[in-house]
């Protein structure tokens, strides 16, 4: 009797499952009916997107609202000029609501603003981008993360035998630092003098000295380093950065070494010293890129490949995204939003992404965190993106 009430329950079993799939069949039939013609149809014109800087706190509400209402009223110029009444007056419609909503008590640096006749979206991002307007046929997120303003800031250790000085630096200017630990040498001569004074030989004491200074140096800048995650150039002579190369737990960070005798030099002629080595500062910014993700990694807390990112990024971890530029990759959803497939040789259908690249920038974005874009090949052993979790 429990066999055949068993073999019951099986036909019954089937029977529900069977039926499951008739209505997933239906559903998703019915999605692609209805979302298809969105999906597969030329874009609705006119796409807005409004990118610039939005800092309330460091200015008035009114200065803001007349820069937004100046860049407003040439994107309905431009509309206007060219789309005729009955596709320009929604989309400008649309973004005046969007503008009269905005949230000024936001602590963000800048904004973005996509308005189409159907969707908006508004975000509200901490990094510092140019102004920037573009009308056209579509969004595209990878816009906002060419509007970034490239400022070109690093940290410059100046050492010596005898002291040490250190800046943060850019573009027009270069100011020292003032840290905690001491700039001279004679703070650290009686320091383990005990240790030292065995040796008769007066060279070898001032060697030992040297390197307990740049020792204490290395320590400071460690510190530093943790404040400002910012590219890190050492100058000194030949002999001073053989001392430091030989001790220092930075290695990773720096970018380059500049050898040389520059003691006197006044923050202005260091600034002028610097613009060589700054002058093609994408190649800085990916050289200090890898050395962010290669300790996330020993750390592990690197998503490598387009669907661990994908992962990542849905979970709201991403602080930093790097991909290369040009990089697409078309996939579909799966029932476990955490999970995307390989478009293969799928055609497009309801649950089609165009590019699962751009979705992930998105998704970055809205979580707070930030995107840079590298050559292409620089990533190769990462399989092209990367994405690096909040510590």
């Amino acid at each position: 009797m429990s066999l055949i009430h068993f073999g019951s329950d099986a036909c019954h079993l089937k029977s529900i499952i069977q039926k499951i799939y008739c209505v997933k069949n239906i559903m998703e039939t019915i999605y692609r009916e209805a979302f298809g013609e969105v999906l597969n149809a030329p874009n609705y014109l006119p796409c807005i997107s409004l990118i610039m800087p939005f800092e309330p706190k460091l200015g008035l509400k009114k200065e803001l609202d007349y820069k937004l209402k100046t860049a407003c009223d040439k994107i309905e110029k431009e509309i206007t000029g060219n789309y005729p009444e009955e596709k320009a007056e929604p989309v400008i419609a649309r973004l005046k609501s969007v503008l009269a909503s905005l949230n000024y008590y936001t602590h963000k640096k800048s904004i973005a603003i996509f308005v189409s006749p159907v969707i908006e979206k508004v975000y509200y991002l901490d990094m510092q981008i140019e102004e920037k307007i573009i009308i056209d046929e579509s969004f595209e997120i990878r816009d906002l993360i060419y509007s970034k303003k490239q400022i070109h800031k690093y940290l410059l250790a100046v050492l010596s035998a005898k002291w040490t000085k250190v800046y943060i630096g850019n573009t027009h200017t270069m100011m020292r630092i003032t840290s905690n630990v001491s700039d001279n040498i004679m703070a650290y001569k009686n320091d383990g003098h005990d240790k030292i004074a065995n040796f008769s030989d007066e060279k070898k004491m001032k060697e030992i000295l040297i390197d307990k200074f740049l020792r204490h140096t290395d320590n400071g800048l460690n510190l530093l380093l943790q404040s400002y995650h910012l590219p890190l150039f050492v100058i000194g002579t030949p002999k001073v950065l053989g001392h430091f190369k030989s001790i220092t737990k930075n290695q990773k960070h720096v970018i380059t070494y500049i050898s040389g005798s520059f003691e006197e030099k006044t923050e202005a002629e260091l600034l002028h010293l610097m613009d060589a080595h700054v002058s093609d500062w994408k190649k800085v910014v990916q050289t200090k890129l890898i050395q962010m993700i290669d300790e996330s990694m020993g750390k592990k807390r690197l998503a490598i490949g387009i669907k661990d990112v994908w992962k990542y990024a849905t979970q709201k971890r991403g602080r930093l995204l790097v991909v290369e530029k040009n990089y697409i990759y078309p996939a579909r959803h799966s029932s476990d939003p955490e999970t995307i497939f390989s478009n293969g040789d799928f055609q497009k259908n309801a649950f089609y992404i165009k590019d699962a690249v751009d979705d992930i920038i998105e998704k970055v974005i809205a979580s707070g965190g930030d995107v840079e874009f590298v050559d292409e090949g620089v990533l190769e052993k990462y399989q092209k993106i990367v994405l690096i979790e909040y510590f």
